[in-house]
């Protein structure tokens, strides 16, 4: 690996939400790996930050979910957006990066662009599922395309946008804290009955949406699965009082700090809220349930903008369902149950499923995508000012 050697390069780079952050951190690690002297400004979470960001805003203060809440909000975004717009006037860094969250980034380039930077998208938008006509404008504001799914790439190119297909960053970098006997161990889990894990999302309105429905789903598990075991994964940025108004009954299910991977990984099962976690579980060979569940008048808007036949990222890449979707009112405690139990009891459901979920993981390209990914913008960076 070459490691590039001169001045100090200003990178300003924008992350909106947990999944972004922690994608954001990598590539950034990546790209100090390549080059020695980088400055990074922008937006991200604690992880980018750890890894030298110097941050406008957090990316938790401006991770909001739905079309009302983003409404409800819409001051402070446009607050934020402005305060990042004068910062990119102010810093006249040498290249944008922009990574995932479309509402504000793709906003952005425009006005990045507009403004005489140079803009990388890693982590494409979404625009194969709600808006394909979107493409031909981000051709004009975004200078280079980097996407983590195979199917992205001809989508782009076909456009005549500069894009490449780097692998999903996730591939080969999922590794629990501890093995399987450790981690029953310390959370004083026997070993010998099943364990189900709860995974309601990053975010506030998430978790008040979907856990209530999860802990009583656990009761109904448990009535055919009396030695069944639930195990709740916390998001680094919330604290247990973030998730004891939602748990019917907090003695059942224990909270777990830190150590998402650990249950994806040694879980028998999970619950999983739709986004980048479904990936994340597929990639451990963990068989899920997806849940999705928002404000009534958000979800109604999307599904007059999103033209997609499935929500979860493990269905979309498969082009079927090979794991069980429960949107909205679907995504109640009766319908978690009924779609969990098999999973648990049935070893012809489950073999299927991770069969399924292994061919999925196939697709997603060898490891070492941030690294890639780095490479590919240093190499952009490298090219100087157009």
């Amino acid at each position: 690996m070459t490691v590039i050697k001169n001045k100090i390069s200003r990178i300003m780079i924008i992350a909106g939400e947990t999944s972004g952050d922690m994608h954001g951190a990598a590539l950034m690690r990546a790209m100090k790996q390549q080059h020695e002297r980088l400055h990074f400004f922008g937006i991200g979470g604690d992880r980018m930050i750890a890894q030298g960001l110097q941050p406008i805003v957090h990316a938790s203060e401006i991770a909001f979910l739905g079309f009302i809440e983003i409404i409800q909000h819409l001051g402070f975004i446009r607050r934020v957006f402005q305060d990042a717009v004068s910062a990119l006037e102010r810093e006249q860094p040498d290249l944008v990066i922009l990574i995932d969250y479309p509402g504000f980034n793709l906003r952005f380039a425009g006005k990045s662009k507009k403004l005489g930077f140079r803009n990388v998208y890693y982590i494409s938008p979404q625009v194969w599922a709600w808006k394909k006509g979107r493409v031909r404008k981000m051709v004009q504001t975004i200078d280079r395309m980097l996407v983590i799914l195979p199917f992205e790439e001809t989508l782009y190119r076909e456009k005549g946008m500069d894009v490449y297909f780097v692998g999903h960053p996730l591939k080969g970098e999922l590794t629990p804290q501890k093995n399987r006997p450790k981690f029953f161990q310390d959370l004083q889990l026997q070993s010998d009955s099943p364990v189900i894990g709860l995974l309601p999302g990053s975010r506030k309105q998430e978790i008040s949406k979907l856990l209530p429905e999860m802990s009583k789903a656990c009761d109904i598990v448990r009535q055919h699965i009396p030695k069944a075991q639930f195990i709740l994964g916390m998001a680094p940025h919330l604290t247990k009082d973030d998730y004891h108004p939602f748990l019917k009954h907090q003695e059942l299910i224990r909270l777990v700090e830190n150590d998402t991977y650990g249950i994806m990984a040694h879980a028998d099962a999970v619950w999983v809220a739709s986004g980048t976690a479904t990936l994340e579980t597929a990639l451990m060979g963990t068989p899920m349930v997806i849940c999705y569940k928002m404000a009534p008048v958000s979800y109604f808007l999307g599904k007059l903008l999103v033209k997609i036949k499935y929500i979860g990222l493990v269905n979309i890449i498969a082009g079927k369902k090979i794991v069980p979707e429960l949107i909205q009112s679907q995504a109640n405690r009766e319908e978690m149950a009924r779609t969990m139990i098999p999973l648990i009891q049935e070893q012809s459901v489950r073999k299927k499923m991770l069969e399924q979920l292994n061919r999925v993981a196939e697709q997603l390209g060898e490891p070492g995508a941030s690294q890639r990914a780095a490479a590919l913008i240093l190499e952009m960076l490298n090219k100087g000012k157009t």
